[in-house]
């Protein structure tokens, strides 16, 4: 694993990694003594640009929860679309020592195909927790074709965060199981809510970004 890092004005510390499907990048969100580190990783449509992943970088570090989003070497690259699974899950293997390397728990975390790779290598990696936004439950109107097997065998405890109409499962299709379920009422697979909604975006993301912080408080 090679690693280079750099400052960014803010306080954010950026970190290219290699691994064994290509060059990956941190950006550290630091919190002072931190307790653990939360590290998400984006979809297989965009980046750490989305507005779950900036509501927690924003919000976490003050609770003393040191937040790393993750981009993927595709996203690194340039690339517009997303490998494979398997190449998804060696690019976040190839992360974690560097994810690992503050010395303390790390949850594992993503939305969406992100989610996916965190819930399907959380095992073998030794993932503290498993953070899962917008999971795929499946393609959006098949949903005999499940990804439920993946969320079911994280091992580890799991929190989902999952839109009141996400197209790729919306929270009442998903199976009873050891996880735990959040739903943030009226939104969309990317959390986004319509105007006509009788909660606003920002209340949307509230609820996102307490959730997570009452499920991480709960872990130590």
């Amino acid at each position: 694993m090679d690693t280079v890092s750099r400052t960014t004005g803010t306080g954010q510390r950026a970190e290219n990694v290699g691994t064994d499907a290509g060059e990956a990048r941190i950006t550290w969100y630091p919190a002072e003594r931190a307790r653990l580190v939360l590290a998400v990783g984006h979809g297989a449509g965009g980046g750490i640009e989305a507005r779950d992943l900036w509501a927690l970088a924003a919000v976490l570090p003050a609770r003393r929860v040191t937040v790393a989003l993750v981009e993927q070497p595709w996203r690194v690259a340039g690339k517009k679309l997303a490998p494979a699974p398997r190449t998804l899950d060696t690019g976040w293997r190839g992360l974690w020592p560097a994810l690992a390397a503050p010395g303390l728990p790390v949850v594992s975390g993503g939305r969406s195909a992100g989610a996916r790779v965190a819930c399907r290598t959380a095992g073998e990696l030794g993932a503290a927790a498993v953070l899962a936004l917008s999971f795929p439950l499946h393609p959006p109107g098949k949903p005999e074709k499940s990804r439920a097997d993946e969320l079911l065998g994280t091992g580890v405890p799991t929190l989902v965060v999952q839109g009141g109409r996400d197209p790729f499962g919306r929270p009442e299709e998903f199976p009873a199981g050891e996880h735990t379920l959040t739903e943030v009422p009226y939104a969309d697979h990317g959390f986004a809510v319509p105007k006509k909604a009788p909660l606003t975006q920002d209340q949307a993301l509230d609820t996102l970004t307490g959730a997570v912080t009452g499920w991480l408080d709960g872990l130590t």
